[in-house]
């Protein structure tokens, strides 16, 4: 379809809209046909707008005639209709002729590459990884294996549990579905105690085999053995095993941070400048000077791909630069504030640490003032599953 549209381009094609009573029959014969239309708009169940390639006109007149539709040509498009109106403008129709002849030559590349994830989830490195194994920017679409690729990507990593490539035009469409962890696989000919691995208070504690150690309320360290992998019955004596079980504690996450109540910081004042570029692929033209005017200043780049069609990304694109001008400031806190800013900075820092959110059972906020700042402690109380095997040696 693609590539139907895109030679509708280059021989022409006409937007139409087609009146009528019988519009759904209109387009069933049409596809029945084989006829080529795109970009069909509705209006009301009477009025469609459409493309038809130039060829397509005459029997598309016949099949409106044949279901009592109206048509009309509302506008005509693509290179002959360019050409004629431009006929006596050589120049410009020379350049027209190379600009086209570029832009077929370049749908033989990759000039975008797109991924997709569930929940557009980021995967680490992944764009790295795909130019290694062969797919990358200004690639040949000819030379491109892409089940080659995929092979060489899922042997390289293990957190991809499907992964599929797609060419249209000349993107490049990446769908990657993330592999869950993998349990980790246990001998269970190797005897070993579970011991704790974190300082914290037991809540629940399930030994599926093996002795349990300890019981709830009781305030373990990094190294006590919670499950000993050994069991004692009455007839068979001792017997070591592989100690197996679920071991819930409290545990403490503690965060600290001075904040002074002197603070040299930048501000924005307001003032911003843009500045542009064009990049051919990895070449790039600045269509100004590319230092600020600004003393002190923050930078934020954005690009923008130039796309023919919603698959079809040509080999060049506009990057904008702003310059946000920023000046340095001296800010005094109060101890209440300063004391309340440390709170919540030590509070995010510990909500991207702790996963589960819901297993935050307490929050302990404590502070100390002196005469040049405050020291904030933050400290939250979490429902964790603990312990860690250890070999038992004898």
């Amino acid at each position: 379809m693609f590539i139907k549209v895109l030679l509708s381009y280059l021989i022409g094609y006409v937007r139409i809209i087609v009146e009528g009573y019988y519009i759904e029959r209109f387009i069933n014969i049409c596809t029945n046909n084989k006829i080529t239309i795109w970009n069909l708009k509705r209006d009301k169940n009477v009025k469609l707008e459409l493309n038809v390639r130039i060829q397509d006109f005459k029997e598309i007149l016949k099949i409106a005639k044949k279901t009592k539709c109206k048509t009309k040509i509302k506008s005509k498009k693509g290179i002959p209709f360019i050409l004629h109106k431009y006929r006596k403008r050589k120049i410009f129709a020379f350049f027209l002729i190379i600009m086209i002849s570029l832009i077929i030559f370049s749908s033989n590349f990759v000039w975008n590459i797109e991924i997709q994830t569930e929940d557009n989830e980021t995967i680490e490195n992944i764009t790295s990884d795909l130019e290694d194994t062969g797919l990358k920017i200004g690639e040949w679409k000819s030379k491109i294996d892409t089940k080659d690729i995929i092979n060489k990507l899922r042997l390289k990593r293990q957190d991809i549990a499907w992964m599929g490539i797609e060419l249209k035009g000349t993107n490049a469409i990446v769908k990657i579905v993330k592999a869950d962890e993998k349990p980790e696989i246990v001998d269970e000919n190797e005897y070993c105690n579970i011991i704790s691995d974190k300082t914290g208070i037991i809540t629940k504690i399930n030994a599926q085999n093996g002795t349990a150690n300890v019981k709830v309320g009781d305030t373990v360290s990094v190294g006590t053995t919670l499950i000993s992998g050994w069991l004692e019955g009455k007839y068979t004596g001792i017997r070591y095993v592989h100690a197996k079980g679920e071991i819930q504690a409290k545990v403490w996450h503690t965060k600290s941070k001075k904040v002074y109540y002197k603070q040299d910081i930048k501000e924005e004042t307001g003032n911003q400048e843009n500045k542009y570029s064009i990049k051919f692929n990895n070449f790039k033209i600045n269509l100004s000077k590319r230092l600020s005017k600004f003393k002190i200043y923050d930078t934020i780049t954005l690009e923008k791909k130039f796309k023919i069609f919603s698959d079809f990304y040509l080999p060049i694109s506009i990057e904008k630069t702003t310059y946000k001008e920023q000046e340095n400031k001296q800010k005094i806190y109060k101890p209440e504030e300063a004391k309340n800013l440390g709170v919540s900075e030590l509070e995010e820092e510990l909500d991207n640490e702790i996963q589960n959110k819901e297993n935050i059972v307490n929050k302990n906020i404590n502070a100390h003032e002196t005469q040049e700042y405050v020291e904030v402690y933050v400290t939250y109380e979490v429902l964790e599953n603990i312990g860690t095997e250890e070999k038992i040696v004898y």
